[in-house]
């Protein structure tokens, strides 16, 4: 008899956006996914920003 291992949930979520980025930068030249990256990272590290600015307020 064998059992199936669940994957954990992490590994799942991890995989699917893994899955969700390939989808979105498939179609684009690598021009256009370094814009693509430039852009996230950007966007990351404002959130990162806000969020330390906010827990240094409180």
């Amino acid at each position: 008899m064998t059992t199936k291992i669940r994957e954990p949930e992490c590994v799942m979520l991890k995989r699917r956006g893994a899955e969700h980025v390939a989808k979105l930068i498939a179609a684009m030249s690598l021009e256009e996914q370094l814009g693509f990256w430039r852009k996230r990272t950007q966007a990351m590290l404002a959130r990162q920003e806000e969020s330390n600015q906010k827990k240094a307020a409180a």
